[in-house]
């Protein structure tokens, strides 16, 4: 394990904001989790668990110690009760992951193709895109309770996934995730009936179709919308789809006949934030050099230089102006610290 002191953040961050920690602790392998908590037990200090830095704002300086683990590796684990299982250490790129299992012929992660960040912090969202969401083939997880010094495993029941949410989500820096499992099912059901993959494959006939193939149509999709970070900073979509109940969203479709609705399950329904935003005028809209992406108006961007104080006002003001408009209230994706 590394301690570093007064450490720029910037590169740690996909916003590419500046800021700082007064504490790093590099974790180079799952063994360092003992070392750790053995330095915090000594210190009065906050703590926050980053991986890629690819769901999080920072508004500004982090008076305690920033947790990175760094430690990475896919196990193929065998088959059981109709699925294939891989376990990936926390700090596995997501997407590398998902072209690992491809690669050795699995399947049920191709959706999830090019989300940005790390395996350790997919379960935190239950990062979701084109109609699937990790929930549906994750088997269980090892973390390390920070508060108790313990290992635990969560399987999916004690995980408690919702809609960009978790457990973990509902209690922030209490977990430090070291490995996930997943399940893959060794008969494949294709998820093609969202966000245009459909109309992407659509010369493909079934008899053709793979995890390869389609994780191949994802990756232009998300190219095609999402800004890449290492040119322009930014955390992908920053507010989530909010859910309200049919009644709302038949009064709001009575008003706005064009605005996307997507069933929620139970009643509910979930609205496109996207639309509205655009709708609202800030799709393309710059601020200085914190921004809204010309692409898509979900994804804020740094030009270059933003703070992300910057940044969280440009939000503020987007969130006030749905409000005002629809009646409805945004909720941001990333973390937003400070």
């Amino acid at each position: 394990m590394q301690i570093l002191e007064n450490v720029s953040l910037k590169r740690c961050n996909t916003f590419a904001v500046e800021a700082r920690a007064r504490y790093l602790a590099v974790l180079e392998s799952a063994a360092d989790a003992g070392a750790l908590t053995d330095w915090l037990a000594g210190r009065d200090l906050p703590w926050l668990v980053l991986g890629e830095g690819s769901n999080v704002l920072f508004r500004r300086d982090f008076p305690g110690v920033i947790i990175h683990p760094a430690f990475t590796g896919v196990e193929r684990l065998g088959e059981q009760a109709g699925a294939v299982h891989f376990r990936a250490a926390a700090g596995e790129r997501w997407h590398d992951l998902v072209m690992a299992t491809i690669a050795q012929g699995a399947a049920g992660l191709e959706n999830l193709s090019l989300i940005p960040g790390t395996v350790g912090a997919a379960p935190v969202q239950n990062i979701g895109a084109y109609g699937v969401e990790l929930q549906s083939c994750f088997h269980e997880l090892t973390a390390l309770d920070l508060r108790e010094g313990e290992l635990r495993r969560f399987d999916r029941e004690a995980a408690a996934f919702g809609y960009r949410d978790s457990h973990f989500k509902r209690h922030p820096d209490r977990y430090l995730i070291l490995d996930v499992t997943l399940a893959l099912p060794l008969e494949p059901v294709w998820r093609l009936d969202y966000g245009g993959l459909r109309d992407a494959l659509a010369n493909a006939p079934e008899t053709q179709l793979s995890a390869a193939r389609i994780s191949d149509a994802v990756c232009r999709i998300r190219r095609s919308k999402l800004p890449d970070p290492a040119r322009l900073g930014n955390a992908g979509s920053f507010f989530k789809n909010p859910v309200v109940s049919r009644a709302q969203a038949e009064a709001l479709r009575s008003r706005f006949p064009e605005l996307p609705l997507f069933p929620a399950g139970e009643g509910a329904v979930k609205l496109s934030a996207a639309w509205m935003i655009e709708r609202c005028g800030w799709k393309g809209y710059r601020r200085g050099a914190a921004g809204v992406s010309p692409q898509h108006a979900l994804v804020l961007v740094n030009h270059g230089g933003a703070s992300g104080e910057a940044i969280w006002r440009l939000a503020r003001d987007i969130q006030a102006s749905v409000a005002d408009t629809f009646g409805v209230e945004l909720s941001p994706e990333p973390r937003i610290v400070g």
